[in-house]
């Protein structure tokens, strides 16, 4: 168990995540959090993490920070490589180190994205995308590194320090558009990044070490999501459904995404934690903590 006192190093603050992590544990009241992001330390420099970890001590590390540009990592797959993979394995053996836990984010991108049923946290990892292998290969080097560890994969993130899908479809609505193209044939789930940051405070008050998948609850679509957003905010927006086959014709230059970003819970269960509530009750507190509700 951890003391309130209890050194905690959560990176990548200036993101959605990280700054929830901060809000979260400060309101447990943490009082012995550091939190970091790339002006503080490079992550790929594997001395200067060491160093980093030996002299603060952790008794646990949140690891938030990533590249997560998913179309610009296809021009930089080595610098992506070290962001995504090598950063996480130096962060890991500083832990070892210092006999902390660590917390290591990934994501749905890590499975192929085929058939119908959510993924299981011990389901193969075969990536799409240069962002997809870089997770998973940074998954292996914590699991390789760490036997404390966590290892939690979420998807759609939206939070309220940065930008996501939530503000650019309220954005385009406010600068008028009245009619968009959505892909309705990804299906996974949304996550709020303030709903996730509360269960990843919980996992790190136990040792119950291993993999997660954490999302909201409830599978929809993108054009569903888009749909559900403009209802809630008041905004008179057409949202024409179109195949991501469909997308990629407009918009040829993208990383390919998994289709199917359905992800089982049941390690959470299994476990005693409580999962996320549904994305719809997610969104409207989102949208209200944006003062967008309508």
């Amino acid at each position: 168990m951890l003391s309130k006192d209890s050194k905690i190093i959560v990176t990548g603050i200036r993101g959605q995540l990280g700054f929830d992590c901060l809000r979260v544990l400060a309101k447990r009241g943490y009082t012995n959090v550091l939190g970091i992001d790339k002006e503080e330390l490079d992550i790929t420099d594997e001395q200067a993490v060491i160093s980093f970890i030996k002299k603060e001590k952790p008794v646990a590390l949140i690891h938030n920070a990533a590249w997560s540009a998913v179309d610009k990592a296809e021009e930089f797959p080595e610098l992506v490589n070290k962001v995504n993979a090598l950063g996480p394995k130096y962060l890991a053996q500083g832990c070892k180190m210092v006999g902390a836990k660590m917390v290591y984010i990934s994501t749905d991108y890590v499975f192929d994205g085929l058939g119908d049923k959510p993924f299981e946290v011990d389901a193969k990892r075969k990536g799409l995308s240069v962002y997809g292998k870089s997770k998973a290969d940074g998954e292996k080097y914590v699991e390789e590194v760490l036997k404390e560890h966590f290892i939690v994969r979420t998807s759609w993130a939206f939070g309220i320090n940065g930008n996501n899908f939530v503000r650019i479809m309220l954005n385009l609505a406010d600068n008028g558009k009245k009619e968009l193209n959505v892909v309705c044939d990804q299906i996974g789930s949304v996550t709020y990044t303030y709903d996730l940051a509360e269960l990843l405070t919980d996992l790190i008050e136990t040792d119950k070490f291993g993999i997660y998948h954490a999302t909201n609850e409830g599978y929809i679509s993108w054009a569903d999501f888009a749909e559900k957003i403009f209802a809630l905010a008041g905004k008179d927006v057409k949202v024409n459904k179109v195949t991501t086959k469909e997308y990629l014709a407009l918009n040829p230059v993208q990383a390919i995404r998994p289709l199917n970003s359905r992800l089982s819970k049941k390690a959470l269960d299994k476990n005693g934690f409580k999962r996320l509530p549904n994305w719809e009750d997610a969104l409207k507190r989102y949208l209200k903590e944006l003062g967008r509700l309508a």
